[in-house]
C-alpha cells in the first residue's frame, strides 16, 4: 500500500495550490482518505477526510471554505484544492488512508492505517 502526496510548494498569500493523494494498492471505494499538515513544533492537525461510502466531504474550522477535498475514483488519486493561503498555512501536509467507509473521528491520526510522504507548503511573501 503506498500513499504518494505532491504539489506543494513555494506561494505568496491570497495564493493557491493543489495537492495531490495518489493511491496505490487499493480502492477509493472502500478507504477514506484524510488530510493532516503539521507546522514546525506543532502538532499533526487533520484538516480534512472525504469518506469511501459517497464522498462526502469535512472540513477543520480552520480551513473551511478555502479548501476543498475531491478524488477521482478512475485515477485512484484524492485532492485538495487550498485557496487563500495564509502564512499559517505553512506546514508539511499529509494524506492518509483508513479503513473505514465514513469520515467519523477523522481527525484523529490513530484512526489511519497508511501515510504519504507529506508535502512541503510555504506561503511566504
Amino acid at each position: 500500500v503506498q500513499l504518494q502526496a505532491s504539489g506543494g510548494g513555494l506561494v505568496q498569500p491570497g495564493g493557491s495550490l493543489r495537492l495531490s493523494c495518489e493511491v496505490s494498492a487499493f480502492s477509493l471505494d472502500y478507504y477514506s482518505i484524510g488530510w493532516f499538515r503539521q507546522a514546525p513544533g506543532k502538532e499533526r492537525e487533520g484538516i480534512s477526510c472525504i469518506s469511501a461510502n459517497d464522498g462526502s466531504t469535512y472540513y477543520a474550522d480552520s480551513v473551511k471554505g478555502r479548501f476543498t477535498v475531491s478524488r477521482d475514483n478512475v485515477k485512484n488519486t484524492v485532492y485538495l484544492q487550498i485557496n487563500s493561503l495564509k502564512p499559517e498555512d505553512t506546514a508539511v501536509y499529509y494524506c492518509a488512508s483508513r479503513p473505514d467507509s465514513y469520515c467519523t473521528g477523522y481527525g484523529f491520526p490513530s484512526t489511519y492505517d497508511y501515510w504519504g510522504q507529506g508535502t512541503q507548503v510555504t506561503v511566504s511573501s
